[in-house]
């Protein structure tokens, strides 16, 4: 019996010696790393500051090749980084190759995923320098596609989605073009705000308003320079083109605001975050529906004209040149030249020069259709007229980062604290201040009456707390804490805030002018955000007439040719009022592609 269990004794332990070595020979191996191996096999993870905030990615490789990367986490704009997200990974993993190129209109987010996953590689072990160094490209035959349908847009922005549904709606075929690898322009970065007169939501907050109302303000308010006609076409479509996007599936908010530059409080708000409601709403459409088919990665560059009619478009697409002919008509929605620098200098003549001032809109902002529309002997007007915002980030120029959350509830202060302009004024006249202020920087300053808590977001989908985190934003518990935080003389700043609640609390008007308001800075904590003036909208562009028909230098219609959105000039004349740009898009877009569809 001892015998026996001596003999198992030994057996037992035998086995776990047998069980050891295998185990360490496993770990072993999985961690030795033969000589021509190129990284060290593992799960990596690194960050990097994308556009919104850092940008964490995780890698793995095993020691011959990158497997897998994945974007952990993000603040980036929805729509506006997705194709970022999506390509640059694949592309990386696809190449075994650091050397990838940037994906247009989402640069800043490209360049923070491919620094993240350099991060990581380094990690691993990886040699950076070889992986960074430019392959040789494939010879990929490159071939003309054609394509026939009703009607072709250009433009994948909130005019030409909407003038893409319009046209459908009205029984045509549709083909879109848009030369970015994704749908929204600057709809889609946009705070959403559009203006309409609202017999209901209006009402309901005893707000006292008229379509003709509108139509003074949105005149006068450009100077008298609009068109008239275009203007009252706009004003008396806009509501019914809010109640044409809720039949599509949008919803608003139930009450309206006054936005900046808006002058009344008509401004309605989308219940999802920035502009992507209306984007996403259209797509949905175009999702339900056959008969509309967007082609992304398409530049138009030229549209092809038979016996004085415009039949169609010629564009670069990522594989060869796109060629499609169009029965009906052609609509141009490319949006206007905010993002073009040579282009805003050569017709600027209200500003100084416009070269180092950044811009809210999108890379592909660069006047293009303007250009094309041109070529065919279109009229071009109004393009002097360039408005800038003093609401731009100082560091990007975008309108992301704004903490305001509507006219009434805060007060502008330059860097001595003191205020210096009626903050419910037109952009024109608010951003002409601004430059005139040390820096051309000032501080929105404002309370809890905006952000009754931390989680409170504001008009770009970015709460308090995040702002503040990234240091975009600033808090006090009271005003010197406040003046302290964002380096401003104290007494100023709390002379600022007293001298506007004495104005709010006995009604009239202030010493700037200013004759909106509502409560009280009063209710701690008080916030604080950063804001420099940038070009926001180009008012200029082609001429067209109520049914969005484009007309030549004589006054005569283009037959086959029409135009909605930035891309247009004649509306909002030399200052366009805040929401009235999502509102013309919605109205022109929608006449476009009725007029496009119906062949008129």
């Amino acid at each position: 019996m001892k015998q026996l269990l001596n003999s198992k004794r030994v057996l037992s332990f035998m086995l776990c010696m047998i069980l050891i070595i295998s185990v360490v020979g496993c770990q072993s191996k999985t961690s030795e790393t033969s000589e021509d191996a190129m990284f060290k096999a593992g799960t990596y993870t690194a960050t990097a500051l994308g556009h919104n905030g850092d940008i964490k990615v995780e890698v793995t490789v095993d020691e011959m090749e990158i497997k897998d990367i994945k974007i952990l986490e993000h603040n980036e704009s929805p729509g506006i980084a997705d194709p970022a997200i999506d390509r640059i990974p694949k592309a990386i993993i696809d190449g075994q190759t650091l050397a990838v190129d940037a994906i247009s209109g989402a640069t800043i987010t490209s360049d923070a995923i491919i620094l993240a996953v350099t991060e990581a590689i380094k990690l691993a072990g990886g040699d950076i320098k070889a992986l960074s160094e430019k392959k040789a490209g494939e010879n990929t035959a490159r071939e003309t596609v054609e394509y026939t349908t009703d009607v072709v847009v250009i433009g994948g922005g909130g005019a030409g989605l909407a003038a893409a549904v319009s046209a459908h709606q009205n029984g045509a075929e549709v083909i879109l073009l848009e030369k970015m690898p994704r749908l929204g322009g600057n709809t889609i970065l946009s705070g959403g705000a559009l203006n309409a007169v609202d017999p209901v939501r209006q009402t309901k907050q005893g707000i006292e308003d008229s379509v003709d109302k509108h139509f003074t303000q949105t005149y006068e308010g450009g100077d008298k320079v609009g068109n008239t006609d275009l203007i009252r076409t706009f004003v008396e479509n806009a509501y019914p083109a809010v109640e044409w996007l809720e039949s599509l599936g949008m919803k608003f908010n139930d009450e309206v605001f006054t936005v900046l530059g808006g002058l009344w409080p008509r401004a309605h708000k989308p219940s999802t975050p920035l502009g992507t409601g209306f984007i996403d709403t259209y797509e949905a459409y175009i999702n339900a529906n056959e008969g509309v088919e967007i082609l992304l990665d398409a530049e138009v560059t030229e549209l092809l004209m038979s016996d004085g009619r415009v039949v169609g478009v010629k564009a670069n697409g990522l594989n060869g040149e796109i060629i499609v002919h169009a029965n009906n008509g052609v609509v141009i929605a490319t949006g206007g030249f905010g993002a073009n620098v040579e282009m805003r200098d050569q017709y600027n003549k209200n500003w100084p020069a416009l070269t180092q001032i950044k811009t809210t809109n999108h890379p592909g902002a660069t006047g293009d259709g303007i250009a094309m529309a041109d070529a065919v002997g279109a009229n071009l007007i109004d393009l002097e007229h360039i408005q800038l915002l003093p609401m731009g980030d100082p560091k990007t120029g975008s309108l992301s980062g704004n903490i305001e959350q509507g006219v009434e509830n805060r007060i502008f202060v330059n860097k001595d604290g003191n205020r210096f302009v009626d903050e419910g004024a037109r952009r024109d006249v608010m951003t002409k201040a601004l430059l005139e202020q040390q820096d051309a920087f000032m501080w929105v300053v404002l309370d809890s009456h905006s952000y009754p808590s931390g989680d409170v977001k504001n008009n770009f989908n970015e709460s308090i707390d995040e702002l503040i985190a990234q240091g975009r934003a600033f808090k006090g518990d009271t005003l010197e804490e406040l003046a302290n935080e964002i380096g401003v003389d104290a007494n100023n700043l709390i002379n600022a805030v007293e001298e506007f609640n004495k104005t709010v609390e006995k009604g009239g008007t202030d010493a700037f002018g200013r004759t909106l308001f509502a409560d009280k800075i009063d209710s701690p904590p008080y916030y604080a955000g950063a804001r420099v003036p940038t070009v926001h909208h180009t008012m200029g562009g082609i001429e067209i007439n109520t049914s969005a028909q484009v007309l030549d230098v004589n006054g005569k219609i283009i037959p086959g040719l029409y135009a909605a959105g930035e891309v247009t000039g004649g509306i909002h004349g030399s200052n366009r009022l805040g929401g009235n740009a999502l509102a013309d898009i919605a109205v022109f877009g929608r006449i476009a592609g009725e007029s496009a569809a119906a062949k008129k």
